[in-house]
């Protein structure tokens, strides 16, 4: 039995990122709680949302990854048990064994977040676009304005959505 095979060619129906882009995305401060994160992340129904700081400008990414990676190895190594960067340590070996601080303030987004931005302009070429995505080996690229502040975000899935036989 032989099977033909047919040629199916995709285009990309986009000019530039602003035609991909999702404007005015929901961000989280750098200074909120991870708690806060994962709520936006649950009631949004979000994978990942960028962080900005107070001016707006985007300082990092923060994703279910990246709360899970936390959580996982808080659950597998637990909190601190030895200080390694005390100045008065013991010359030997061993170091000096301390007692967990259970009294630290909880981990904000800031500690959590990849703090690595890819951005690109509105006027982009959607071909660059895709290619930087590619390259990268991201599954999001930010949108800034010439002074550098969020005005949108480009996922995968957006670029899915403007594909067309």
């Amino acid at each position: 039995m032989t099977s033909v095979a047919t040629r199916s060619e995709l285009t990309l129906r986009a000019e530039t990122a602003a035609d991909l882009m999702v404007a005015n995305p929901v961000s989280i401060r750098e200074d909120a709680s991870v708690a806060e994160a994962v709520a936006l992340f649950a009631t949004r129904g979000f994978g990942a949302a960028p962080v900005i700081d107070d001016a707006g400008w985007p300082v990092g990414v923060i994703s279910h990854s990246d709360v899970i990676v936390h959580d996982h190895a808080r659950k597998v190594w637990g909190p601190p048990s030895v200080d390694y960067f005390r100045s008065d340590e013991p010359t030997s070996a061993q170091p000096r064994a301390t007692v967990p601080d259970n009294t630290a303030a909880p981990p904000c987004v800031r500690d959590l977040m990849t703090p690595a931005v890819f951005s690109v302009s509105a006027d982009t070429p959607a071909a660059r676009v895709v290619r930087e995505m590619l390259g990268l080996r991201v599954h999001r690229l930010f949108v800034v304005d010439d002074n550098g502040v969020l005005v949108g975000v480009i996922s995968a899935l957006d670029i899915l959505r403007r594909l067309r036989e």
